[in-house]
């Protein structure tokens, strides 16, 4: 059926032929993206026109319009309908029984309706008194009735748009920076709103509001394209949902994707990632820009006084060779040739991200249109303009994003565009990889003072990620593409070999020293082999630091940066030629060894409970973003179940474990016997923490196995209702090859809840295993857990039978 079979339908059989008409249009396949939008505002207004002509008769001086996103013509299929019933005062009678006639029918259909019914003068009075009915107003469409007084209008509004400029474009800018605090940057949310989020359509018609102005114009290439994208998607968020939502949440994204005839969720992420980047950058532009006006226009007058009325010179300050500052911003001067300097690009980025200034829309797009590309390798300028960059700090994320919204990014390095605007479904993680990775090197740039060669951890910095855009372990393709790019941009061999290493091995440091045993000599030697040199290691070292707090406030704290610490030390003597200590000459501190004493005179557990202390200000890494919870040290006699029985007893007590840690300690030849100390950084999942001698009573009382801990967390598990969400993937676990002499490690990966340490406690006991030692950190919503096991002998377990109760403990957790 044409569009004009579907405005006879709907024409001919009123309300009801409009609600058919409007279903068969927007199950058309064949028709999508703006055609539908503009067909579905074609036939709405047909519709709407009809119920204005039967009611108003031969009433004059009265108009319907649509405003807002009606009147550019945007209807997606559960949009709003914006409508206002305009007038000249006439028969208020009449007009408002005229009102009723076009509402009803409206909210008769369940459709969304924001109205209102004003005269001229009301309207535009309204318009200096709420910003966002003037910005509703500014994109009024006639519609049926009084062309004359719809005009008139949208000329009044018009005219007070641009003379309120000055004042109404700062309230603007603020309104779009409130909403960006309380949403976000839609280019970086997993679950983002596509209307309200930084980068958004609201964003997008702001930057409309400001064209209107005549103040100032946003950079329109790529910008139509990217707010049609959005609109795509709303569009098929509204057919996949059936609902009039703009939050693109997680559930919902493959069937979004699938309508839009995309691969995947990731696919579309990134669509509305790249759409997004678009207007977030047009935005940052046209602002700064409109600042730049009205700070031009509030000095102008007073220096044209001061100098006789001659118009004042612009002030152009040298700040590298072919580039200046003039009107706080990084410009080229007017000797440059971009076309015969290769390295221009990268001298004015690191020019502006050293001066912390802007780098000008125009420059950079002469440059993209006409620099030449680098040479192979690069010249040693190219090179240290690049860690230039890099080690700018902040300045250097807005003047990466600048080179990156005109492609010089993926030009100067192509591999980049595999990263570029890519999601990471990691709730650990923020940031796209693309920008996690320039986050990475603005923290490094904070660690650079802490290494001998700053330049190849900066490097490594933008580097370590790199292979996130490959399939396979990132790490092992990263190695790859880092010692192509390492060569490509002119460092020599030995360089390369470094920065594989420290992108092959990025997360070898936090890893080991949260998952394994670092008592244990295997440990340390694996690392030492893996890092080669002291130099190696400490950039790793830093590089660990910088890619942690790039990532989230879940993965660094006080305490991971003293565990990294701590193995880089063991690690560090390793490589000088001094031995590892034997786990049997490490030494309980005072504390444990009296806990440890006690709990073997009395037969029963101790327990203390103290407040985590903060390192010292000059240790700790800015910001600890890891809440620090209380430190729970218990010793208890080496016995059967007593992993499960702390577990589940902390469990019952509603408190989340952070980190645990398990030894066997084997007391003085007086005292003979072996206890088990579990030193825990524990915190409450809500109130306050409870006693240490309820703990303990519950402890005692699960140990001689009166307290039925399994049945007390199902109850209270079975009370909550199941929350709708994002359904997390199953738990895995794996056998640690070689990874300890002294017992197999099994690695535990699930998804962080209450009572999985209880439960997986209870399946190693069931499997006869016993637990030597274990080291547990939960990572957001992510637990990643190791544990050192033994036979019954004390030996580790054979191959197999290792196997075997790694299968059974992950069947467990998936059941």
């Amino acid at each position: 059926m044409t569009s004009a079979d579907m405005r006879t339908e709907a024409e001919d059989s009123g309300p009801s032929g409009y609600a058919a008409a409007r279903l068969r249009l927007l199950q058309e396949e064949a028709r999508s993206g703006p055609p539908r939008r503009a067909a579905l505002a074609e036939l709405t207004d047909e519709w709407l026109t009809g119920l204005f002509d039967a009611g108003a008769a031969d009433l004059r001086g009265v108009s319907l319009v649509a405003v807002g996103g009606y009147g550019r013509g945007e209807l997606s299929p559960r949009s709003d309908l914006d409508l206002l019933l305009l007038h000249d005062g006439g028969d208020s009678r009449r007009i408002a029984a005229l009102a009723d006639r076009i509402w009803y029918p409206v909210w008769d259909l369940g459709l969304a309706l924001d109205h209102s019914v004003r005269t001229p003068a009301e309207a535009r009075r309204t318009a200096g008194e709420d910003l966002k009915v003037q910005l509703g107003l500014l994109d009024a469409r006639h519609l049926a009735g009084d062309l004359g007084l719809t005009a008139g209008l949208r000329t009044a509004v018009l005219a007070d748009w641009r003379n309120q400029a000055p004042k109404r474009l700062p309230e603007l800018q603020e309104l779009c920076a409130e909403r960006a605090e309380r949403q976000g940057e839609l280019q970086y949310l997993l679950e983002p709103d596509l209307k309200e989020a930084r980068g958004g359509l609201r964003d997008a018609t702001a930057l409309r509001a400001v064209a209107a102005s005549w103040l100032a114009d946003a950079p329109r290439e790529g910008l139509a394209d990217a707010r049609r994208r959005l609109l795509d998607v709303r569009d098929a968020l509204h057919l996949a949902t059936g609902r009039a939502t703009d939050r693109l949440a997680l559930q919902e994204q493959d069937q979004v994707a699938a309508e839009l005839g995309l691969l995947d969720a990731d696919a579309l992420l990134r669509q509305v990632y790249e759409a997004a980047r678009v207007i977030s950058y047009a935005s940052d532009v046209t602002w700064r820009e409109v600042g730049r006006v009205l700070r031009s226009r509030a000095v102008r007058p007073r220096l044209r006084a001061m100098l006789g009325g001659a118009k004042p010179a612009t002030e152009r300050s040298p700040l590298a060779e072919g580039v200046v500052e003039q009107d706080g911003e990084v410009v080229l001067a007017r000797a440059a040739r971009p076309e015969r300097d290769p390295v221009l690009p990268l001298r004015a980025a690191a020019a502006a991200a050293q001066s912390g200034l802007p780098l000008s829309l125009h420059a950079v797009r002469r440059m993209a249109a006409v620099a030449r590309p680098l040479p192979t390798p690069w010249p040693a300028e190219a090179r240290e303009q690049l860690v230039t960059l890099l080690g700018s700090g902040r300045p250097t994320v807005d003047v990466w994003e600048a080179l990156e919204a005109d492609g010089l990014i993926t030009r100067l390095l192509p591999d980049w565009e595999r990263v570029r605007c890519r999601p990471q479904r990691n709730a650990v993680h923020i940031w796209t990889v693309d920008r996690h990775l320039i986050e990475t090197a603005v923290r490094a740039s904070e660690l650079a003072r802490r290494v001998g060669r700053p330049d190849l951890l900066l490097v490594a910095a933008l580097l370590h990620d790199i292979g996130k855009g490959w399939p396979g372990d990132h790490s092992v393709a990263g190695e790859i593409i880092a010692k192509d790019v390492a060569a490509r941009i002119g460092f020599d061999r030995a360089e390369v070999a470094v920065l594989a290493t420290l992108v092959r091995h990025h997360l070898l440091l936090v890893e080991t020293a949260t998952r394994r045993d670092l008592e244990d000599p295997a440990t340390v030697r694996s690392v030492a082999e893996a890092v080669g040199s002291q130099g190696t290691l400490e950039l790793l070292h830093a590089l660990t630091e910088a890619d942690a707090l790039a990532t989230g406030p879940a993965a660094w704290s006080s305490w991971r940066a003293s565990l990294v610490a701590d193995l880089v030390k063991r690690v560090s003597a390793v490589l000088a030629g001094d031995a590892p200590e034997e786990p049997e000459d490490a030494a309980p501190t005072a504390e444990q060894e009296r806990l440890a004493i006690e709990a073997f005179r009395t037969g029963g557990p101790v327990l203390t409970l103290h407040a985590q202390t903060e390192t010292p200000a000059e240790e700790e890494p800015a910001g600890d973003p890891e809440p620090l919870g209380v430190e729970l040290l218990i010793a208890v006699p080496d016995q059967p179940e007593v992993l499960p029985a702390v577990a589940g007893v902390l469990a019952m007590h509603r408190l989340t474990v952070r980190t645990a840690e398990l030894r066997a300690l084997d007391l003085s030849a007086s005292v003979q016997g072996s206890v088990l100390l579990l030193n825990w950084r524990v915190a409450a999942e809500y109130g306050s923490l409870p006693q240490a001698t309820r703990l303990r009573a519950d402890l005692v009382r699960a140990l001689e196995g009166s307290l039925d801990i399994a049945g007390r967390l199902a109850e209270r598990d079975a009370a909550y209702p199941r929350r709708r969400g994002r359904v997390a993937p199953p738990a895995r676990v794996t056998v640690a090859p070689a990874a300890s002499r002294h017992a197999t490690v099994i690695e535990v990966r699930a998804h962080d809840a209450p009572g999985l340490l209880h439960r997986i406690g209870r399946a190693l006991e069931k499997a006869n295993v016993r637990v030597r030692s274990m080291h547990v950190s939960t990572l957001g919503a992510n637990a990643v857990d190791a544990f050192y096991v033994t036979g019954p002998d004390g030996a580790p377990l054979p191959g197999e039978e290792a196997a075997t109760v790694a299968r059974a403990l992950e069947e467990t957790l998936r059941g």
